[in-house]
């Protein structure tokens, strides 16, 4: 539940502080506000993946890592590449699962079975927050985003099936 209300608080600071994108002819402003969200966190999810890569000595936790950054780094250029997307400017901006600095700092300073807890707990809320943005636009018009924000939903959903049982060992 605080999780929740988490999220439903940074939405509206978020809503409250982002310029209004404007559409095109191929991506609705919801369309490319989604993308100027979601590059900044799924840049966020990269950084926490390249951190556990270097503290973890977990095998399914590097694995998830990898996996991670080879779906994530992609789908960063995919966005940026779309016409009326704007650099993000808004990094510092708490949206749904956005870790703080403060947190990505305690993964940095972490290692062992707590760095291993840490990144599952962060990634988990990282994920349900990219869900949540994903849903926004699941039946955009365009085909491209509609694909997109699906393949960020599966892919999520399936992520954090498999954390929330490895954490159970931490």
């Amino acid at each position: 539940m605080r999780r929740f209300i988490a999220l439903s608080i940074s939405a509206l600071l978020l809503a409250g502080c982002a310029s209004t994108p404007e559409a095109n002819s191929q991506f609705s402003a919801a369309d490319i506000g989604f993308a100027e969200m979601m590059i900044p966190h799924h840049e966020q999810a990269v950084l926490m993946s390249d951190i556990a890569l270097t503290n973890s000595s977990s095998e399914e936790i590097l694995s998830l890592a990898q996996e991670i950054k080879a779906a994530q780094a992609p789908e960063i250029e995919q966005m940026k590449s779309w016409p009326g997307v704007s650099t993000p400017t808004h990094m510092g901006h708490m949206m749904g699962g956005m870790l703080s600095d403060e947190e990505i700092q305690q993964l940095r300073d972490s290692e062992g079975s707590t760095f291993d807890r840490l990144f599952l707990e962060g990634m988990i809320a990282h994920h349900q927050g990219a869900i949540t943005m994903a849903q926004m636009v699941a039946r955009s018009a365009n085909k491209e985003v509609a694909a997109l924000a699906a393949a960020i939903i599966e892919a999520q959903k399936r992520e954090i099936a498999f954390m929330q049982e490895l954490i159970k060992f931490y």
